[in-house]
């Protein structure tokens, strides 16, 4: 009898010390924040962040290289449609977030300046009455303002990009019209009804809280403003998709270590755009961050996909 206690005793003993346990762990994995993905990895908010981050620090000074390696300089033409769908006009203030190495930046600002050269020109033949020098006065004081008051604002998280982006920009002579700011796609530091357009190219994968992030650009557009969105998408066609999963996987790793020493890098950038929503899904998580007439235009069968919405 008193072993038969004893025993039950023990069983009692060990139930609650299972329970404890179980408790703890649970505590523990409140602790640890809520769960989301790396990649293929399930990892934390915070551990998802911060790894993001050493990939972009890691890959920063190789970052352009990379990119016509990858996509075999066809990223240009994306981000060249990218821009012309946009179609600023002079006067246009753009926020361009995870924009660290400029490369939509640049293209802003070269579009602006054709836009506004041409518009210099349509003055000048409405003034074919003026003298010679009342029209070189008119062409000077119209030189001194080539983009005509607009402004690019390139935000990024990420100080070793935008270290990048401000030397590419020294180098090509960008510097009218144009600044640099550290900040989290996912609490802009921008006041509300600030921006006419607001764009995100390849960056918003790899954003932890997507929905956050669509929230704040909403927050800085101006009614009337439009968010534009350039994105690595779901392939429509299935031996395309076959043939890009193929490349993907067993090329553009290989690229990264080649060229950059860096594998791992690579690899995430791979396993991210696998699970970044497809076109669908992610037009309905612009919907319900407030956007009206959103729409997306499929690039090479959907490798790539520009997404557009406006606050209204």
């Amino acid at each position: 009898m008193a072993a038969a206690g004893l025993g039950g005793c023990r069983a009692l003993l060990a139930r609650r010390g299972g329970a404890r346990r179980g408790l703890g762990g649970a505590v523990r994995g409140l602790a640890a924040g809520p769960q989301t993905h790396f990649g293929f990895q399930t990892v934390t908010e915070e551990e998802r962040r911060e790894k993001i981050y050493q990939v972009f620090e890691s890959v920063a000074k190789k970052y352009d290289v990379m990119n016509d390696s990858m996509t075999l300089g066809i990223h240009r033409v994306w981000k060249d449609i990218f821009v012309h769908k946009m179609n600023p006009s002079p006067g246009t203030l753009l926020l361009d977030v995870a924009g660290g190495t400029g490369d939509i930046a640049f293209r802003f600002i070269n579009y602006v300046r054709s836009a506004r050269e041409r518009q210099l020109q349509r003055k000048l033949k409405n003034h074919q009455n003026l003298s010679w020098q009342e029209i070189s006065k008119s062409y000077q004081e119209d030189q001194f303002k080539s983009l005509g008051d607009s402004q690019v604002v390139v935000c990024d998280i990420n100080r070793e990009m935008l270290k990048v982006g401000k030397q590419k920009a020294e180098h090509l002579g960008y510097c009218e019209g144009l600044s640099w700011v550290l900040g989290n796609a996912e609490e802009l530091p921008f006041d509300d009804n600030k921006f006419d357009v607001y764009t995100i190219a390849f960056g918003i994968r790899n954003v932890t809280r997507i929905d956050l992030a669509l929230e704040e650009a909403y927050r800085v557009l101006k009614p009337g403003g439009r968010f534009l969105c350039l994105e690595f998408s779901r392939v429509s066609n299935p031996l395309l998709s076959r043939l890009y999963d193929l490349y993907s996987f067993q090329v553009i790793p290989v690229l990264g270590e080649v060229i950059a020493g860096d594998w791992k890098s690579y690899q995430y950038l791979v396993e991210s755009i696998r699970r970044f929503p497809p076109q669908e899904e992610f037009k309905a998580m612009i919907e319900d961050a407030g956007f009206f007439k959103v729409d997306y235009q499929n690039l090479n069968s959907g490798i790539v996909a520009i997404h557009s919405g406006f606050k209204l």
